[in-house]
């Protein structure tokens, strides 16, 4: 995956703590970290976008045309 350089501003405090977790080697890296924490929020983002989708779904319309069909597996023929 290709990696572009960027500049952010972020509050000393939170730098602070930062600096504290690369110093343990929880992270690699202050840019490690960033990139660490970018990603699970988009993925927070993103299953949440997923569960109100899921919500705006009929489970009853959902469930019938996840069963249409299960009469006729009985005349399927043999493999």
């Amino acid at each position: 995956m290709a990696v572009a350089k960027l500049a952010i501003s972020i509050h000393h405090e939170l730098l602070v703590r930062l600096d504290r977790l690369v110093k343990k080697r929880v992270f690699p890296s202050r840019s490690s970290a960033i990139q660490k924490a970018v990603e699970e929020k988009l993925a927070r983002i993103d299953r949440s976008r997923l569960a109100r989708a899921c919500a705006l779904l009929n489970q009853k319309e959902e469930t019938e045309m996840a069963e249409e069909g299960n009469e006729d597996l009985k005349e399927w023929p043999k493999y």
